[in-house]
């Protein structure tokens, strides 16, 4: 079922860099949900895996002494629920991993593993792009931060090295406190399915004004991506639902859809208006707004 030729199992993070130094052409596996599917689909044969989920520290969710959360990379999305720190700061990142697959599945599958693989569907992906996230990188050779807009460079393409290892996802206080927001994800079932747009907003009040709007879209366009148009006329808008609508259509001049067998251009862009439109006003309700 399974055609790989050797299989690592690193129990610590030293250990795991260690590995990946030695064995180039190994593989990360965390949860397991993507990889092992698309070996066992693709009949993909002769690989070289490390398995990543006996390292305690990656699994850590912590906020430190300036307000920045650090969410290990083996946090499930099972975690991201039910943490104290993820629902008291950045719930909306908490919601959207509560939509992917079944409980099963969230039971296992991984943020790091989400974030890593490069799909425009993951859920968490334009949850972390909306909050500003910083991801931290490390290998043998040394470690880097790099912020979540440099890190997609195309689909299923991302700025990992092969020696290196998504460790951590940062979101410092300045960009989720005061901050409200929804995910909406549309699909054609209600569970168990891969989102046709996945949709994050955030938002803060200055009275009942936008002070600062982010709208992030998934399967809007070959990476995730951030409506930067709707995001900069958004600011000092009274919260009306005018207003709103209006920033909704803004919102698709920046989505870069395309056709496909899952749904035509011209439906995710009604989708991206629509979706925006909603989540933007739970958003702003959860704000305070009237």
């Amino acid at each position: 079922m399974y055609d790989f030729n050797k299989y690592f199992e690193a129990e610590t993070l030293d250990e795991a860099k260690k590995i990946l130094k030695e064995n180039p052409n190994a593989q990360i596996v965390a949860g397991g949900s993507d990889i092992l599917v698309e070996i066992r689909e693709k009949h993909i044969e002769g690989l070289e895996l490390m398995g990543i989920h006996k390292i305690k520290e990656l699994k850590e969710i912590s906020i430190d002494s300036e307000g920045t959360i650090s969410i290990g990379c083996m946090a499930t999305f099972h975690m991201l629920e039910n943490n104290e720190i993820i629902t008291k700061h950045i719930p909306m990142l908490g919601r959207a991993g509560g939509v992917v697959g079944g409980p099963q599945l969230r039971k296992v599958a991984t943020i790091g593993g989400n974030i890593a693989n490069g799909a425009v569907s993951a859920d968490t992906a334009t949850s972390v792009w909306a909050y500003n996230s910083q991801l931290v990188l490390e290998s043998a050779d040394g470690n880097r931060t790099i912020d979540v807009k440099d890190f997609y460079l195309g689909p299923g393409w991302t700025d990992v090295k092969q020696n290196e290892i998504l460790t951590k996802i940062l979101i410092k206080k300045e960009d989720y406190e005061g901050f409200s927001g929804e995910y909406i994800k549309f699909s054609q079932r209600k569970a168990l399915d891969i989102a046709n747009l996945g949709c994050a907003v955030i938002c803060k009040l200055d009275g009942n004004k936008f002070s600062d709007v982010r709208i992030a879209l998934g399967v809007a366009g070959p990476v995730p991506i951030r409506c930067k148009t709707a995001e900069d006329y958004a600011k000092g808008l009274e919260v009306t639902e005018e207003n709103i609508n209006e920033i909704g259509k803004k919102a698709v001049l920046d989505g870069k859809p395309r056709d496909s067998w899952r749904a035509s251009k011209a439906y995710r862009q009604q989708l991206i208006e629509i979706c925006s439109q909603r989540a933007l006003t739970k958003a702003a309700q959860l704000a305070g707004g009237k």
